[in-house]
């Protein structure tokens, strides 16, 4: 008999969260390995198919806001002035959803963000609660990064980074790895993942990359294809590249795969918002990927600063981003759809000049993407900010608190007003 499968992806706690193109990914890959070999069921709290849409209504390319509420504050952000929210659908919905189909043999649950454990502990609980009997499986980031953490909420195994023969081992069944991910888990799918390869070969001091992947790897282009194939089956109008170096070794990967796919569907809007890097933004790439439906263009600058940018690993210079947007532009993409990801509350700051970076970033007729840092424990960085919080409470890895710790709620909110006038600008 096929083992029957939950798969959760829980809801977020946390001051802010935004649906841009966030899918449960590792967690769908996991299962689509065991495609039929495996009976599953899939309960995605982000699910925004399944929340009202005159609350969360969809901006052109698919994003959107997700269903919330306010709740109280964890004690670790005591002095933090803000708003606390749960993010996702009503936890009785998954409650009744238990009710009417355990008990599971198995439940996978994942989470991106270390911070987002809360929402984990929520899902335990009632699996707890409801099918007592069910073997808990806990992976993704959070899993890897806190693993300690992780295993004190009680889930029977806890699968670190990609390493993923102990979970197989558990559930008692030999994996397909050249099967997709499993799409089919859900009733409706407007926008989708796809990644062409994994991990990255650069080491940024302040990235968790290379504590999940232990190097850059291209994935078979014949799984890629059949997992864009299965997404465009599925209705799809927005598919996001979660790669982490989505240009690099572009003729193995990107390239291949849209030229594969040219001429066979027009009407896909692809997204890159894990940070481009500019170095490799050619004028033959930013050609192909124009042709081929890459609407928006997300690129990692960080800092114009030379000193910052060799502390930091030296990923791109504003030379660089210069000529990768100027080879955007000659391609025929809309630059109000281009960005330029620019670090708040890096523990360098000092150094990092972020209103000069933001400001040229402008001044190439882009937009600036302001993300605020989120300190990864085991990173050169991030051990920097154990000054600031403790971080081995993983709620103190919230990219909000970090940043109104490091600068002060005064700068961050001049920062933001100074990107909101230059973005309000470049429109």
């Amino acid at each position: 008999m096929k083992p029957k499968i939950l798969l959760v992806n829980p809801p977020i706690h946390d001051f802010t969260a935004y649906d841009f193109w966030l899918k449960p990914y590792g967690l769908l890959e996991v299962a689509g390995h065991l495609r039929g070999k495996a009976d599953f069921k899939l309960f995605d709290y982000l699910d925004r198919t399944r929340m009202d849409e005159n609350v969360c209504r969809s901006d052109k390319w698919g994003r959107g806001k997700f269903l919330s509420e306010e709740i109280s504050k964890p004690s670790a952000f005591s002095e933090i002035q803000r708003r606390y929210h749960r993010f996702g659908l009503k936890r009785e919905m998954f409650r009744n959803f238990l009710a009417g189909n355990v008990p599971f043999d198995f439940a996978l649950v994942q989470t991106v963000m270390t911070c987002w454990y809360p929402g984990v502990k929520e899902v335990i609980d009632d699996i707890r609660e409801f099918s007592p009997g069910t073997k808990i499986i806990l992976g993704g980031v959070y899993a890897t990064l806190c693993t300690a953490h992780a295993e004190s909420l009680g889930p029977d195994l806890t699968v670190r980074g990609a390493g993923l023969a102990p979970l197989w081992k558990l559930v008692g069944v030999e994996p397909d790895m050249k099967q997709p991910a499993l799409w089919q888990g859900y009733w409706q799918l407007k926008t989708g993942i796809i990644r062409l390869s994994d991990g990255c070969p650069f080491n940024c001091t302040y990235c968790s990359v290379p504590e999940i992947y232990t190097k850059f790897t291209p994935r078979p282009l014949e799984q890629c294809i059949r997992e864009y194939e299965l997404l465009v089956s599925k209705g799809v109008s927005d598919v996001a590249f979660y790669d982490d170096a989505l240009l690099f070794q572009a003729e193995k990967c990107l390239i291949s795969f849209l030229n594969h796919i040219t001429g066979k569907r027009n009407d896909i809007n692809f997204h890159t918002p894990n940070a481009m890097n500019a170095r490799f933004l050619t004028p033959e790439l930013a050609s192909l990927m124009v042709k081929c439906g890459v609407k928006s263009f997300y690129i990692g600058f960080e800092s114009i600063s030379d000193e910052w940018q060799t502390k930091t690993g030296g990923k791109v210079g504003r030379e660089e981003l210069a000529e990768a947007v100027h080879n955007i532009k000659a391609a025929g993409a809309r630059l109000e759809d281009t960005f330029a990801y620019i670090i708040a509350g890096h523990p360098d700051c000092d150094i990092q000049q972020l209103e000069e970076s933001m400001v040229f970033a402008h001044k190439l007729g882009i937009k600036i993407m302001l993300s605020e840092f989120s300190p990864v424990p085991g990173t050169p960085d991030g051990e920097k900010c154990r000054k600031i919080s403790d971080l081995d409470e993983p709620l103190n890895h919230n990219k909000t608190a970090f940043t109104i710790r490091a600068l002060g709620e005064d700068k961050i909110q001049r920062l933001k007003l100074l990107c909101k006038t230059l973005n309000k600008a470049t429109t």
